[in-house]
């Protein structure tokens, strides 16, 4: 094998540890969500807390991305892929040996640190591994698979440890991994950072961002519980809102910004970023819709949950493999919005969901539809929030995208949980407590479904301005440009 083919072959290599690790990333967001009711138990939660299992990661994860990204570029994207798995592995060890609310809550929000490190330096060294066009749509074809199974793949794992092995290990499962992980990134990842960046950190700038993102991600996930028009929440986005317009005052008057506004010239990578907003608000609540409709109205246990996901995982992978072959044939933006109307599809076939459901007839085909577009948009969202991105930008792109999918992801849970609680709650009370105990839990479910159902139509909504944004913002001659570019060779297996 000449030298030129094993660099290839180390590039792949490269790529599978950095998908591997985005892959438990995703997974971890989702997989503490079947376990909840055991972890309460046992650790006592007291109900109103129980949502911040899951929380406590969405805050520091969407909080800190955008430090993370430029981070990563300045002071170099292995050494913060490293920092950041041994964070991850840390907190992941903790949050299992945890004997209180309180302990688990903070070991959470530090996993959620150690992925907000880790995300976008993952992701901008896939960028300057992989040369732009067909070599690295492939190589985003594969990230953006396992990405996008990552959620399915955390709710059907959490199922299984949860039944078999106890709750503690939907945490312990990341440790082997990231430490192998650890072990072999020296080995096959190469240092890289800005060329000819100016090694000023600019640290006041850091702060005010990470405060404002993390105000606001608490703002919208907190909202289920505090509600839209509390003192709280309505404090909390004006502070949020404050500290990003004050943060962009101060990136405008430095000489080594944080963020440089030049990047928002792109105005592919502006569209990308409000897309991928639009596909985590519409998407990422989905699971959780999903999910709750399985288990409190169909009655599912967590692991016939988890195991229904499994063909959403399996088209996903399908489908984000697809999409990295069309992107490199057709350019990214019909492929996006070709994902967004599927996705929209599938959204509004779940507003039919009956409340004596059957899996096969009534669940699994808008499923597949909707995991198809996920796929089909996913891939090229994130080619085109790269695409034209200067090797000294990459970490900052990187962190950008996926800053905006997860405020999308925190801000579409936010809107749909509350829509979906405001119709069953009015539901229930205009049913009353007539016709005894049977009726009254049929007219629960009946409640939850309609919840669901309004929850579901706001998520096509999301969507179908998606599939707007993708065809007004994403200028087609960027698309076009890597059209029947070379494709690189993939090695031999």
């Amino acid at each position: 094998m000449t030298d030129a083919e094993l660099a290839e072959r180390g590039k792949w290599i490269a790529l599978a540890l950095l998908a591997s690790t985005q892959f438990v990333i995703v997974l971890d967001a989702a997989i503490v969500n079947v376990a909840i009711p055991s972890i309460g138990d046992d650790l006592k939660f007291a109900q109103e807390n129980l949502a911040w299992i899951p929380n406590a990661y969405a805050l520091t994860f969407g909080g800190f991305l955008l430090l993370g990204g430029r981070m990563a570029d300045l002071l170099g994207r292995r050494r913060l892929f490293m920092s950041g798995l041994i964070l991850f592995v840390v907190a992941s060890l903790l949050g299992g040996l945890s004997q209180s609310e309180a302990q688990l809550i903070g070991a959470r929000a530090l996993q959620g640190l150690g992925a907000a490190l880790l995300a976008p330096s993952a992701l901008s060294m896939v960028t300057t591994i992989f040369s732009e066009g067909a070599e690295r749509n492939k190589a985003l074809g594969v990230w953006g698979a396992v990405s996008g199974s990552g959620g399915a793949a955390g709710v059907l794992l959490g199922g299984i440890l949860t039944e078999y092995a106890g709750w503690e290990w939907v945490l312990w499962v990341n440790v082997p991994i990231g430490i192998i992980a650890a072990l072999l990134a020296p080995r096959l990842l190469d240092e890289s950072m800005a060329d000819h960046e100016t090694r000023h950190f600019d640290a006041l700038g850091a702060v005010v961002v990470t405060a404002g993102l993390s105000l606001l991600v608490f703002a919208l996930v907190d909202t289920v519980r505090q509600g839209w028009g509390s003192v709280q929440t309505l404090g909390l986005l004006a502070i949020a809102i404050a500290l990003i317009l004050i943060f962009v005052v101060i990136e405008l008057r430095s000489l080594a910004p944080l963020v440089p506004f030049r990047i928002f010239g792109l105005r592919t990578l502006s569209g990308a970023n409000i897309v991928g907003l639009l596909i985590g608000a519409s998407l990422f609540s989905m699971f959780f819709l999903l999910s709750r409709y399985m288990q409190e109205v169909l009655q599912y246990s967590p692991l016939k949950t988890g195991l229904s996901y499994l063909p959403l995982a399996l088209v996903i992978i399908a489908s984000a493999g697809g999409a990295s072959v069309l992107v490199t044939k057709l350019g990214f933006k019909p492929v996006l919005v070709a994902g967004m109307v599927l996705v929209t599809i599938g959204l509004l076939w779940f507003t039919q969901l009956p409340v004596d459901g059957v899996y096969l007839s009534d669940i699994l085909a808008p499923m597949i539809i909707a995991a198809a577009g996920l796929g089909f948009a996913f891939v090229p969202v994130t080619i085109a929030a790269v695409s034209g991105i200067s090797h000294d930008d990459s970490g900052l792109a990187s962190g950008l995208i996926n800053a905006s999918q997860q405020i999308g992801g925190a801000l579409g849970l936010a809107v749909l949980a509350t829509i979906a609680s405001s119709t069953t709650k009015e539901l229930v009370e205009t049913a009353g407590a007539t016709g005894g105990v049977a009726a009254a839990k049929a007219a629960t479910r009946g409640a939850l479904t309609d919840g669901f159902h309004d929850a579901f139509l706001a998520g096509a909504g999301f969507a179908m301005l998606g599939v707007i944004a993708s065809l007004v913002l994403i200028r087609s001659a960027d698309s076009r440009a890597l059209v029947g570019a070379n494709p690189a060779q993939l090695p031999m297996a």
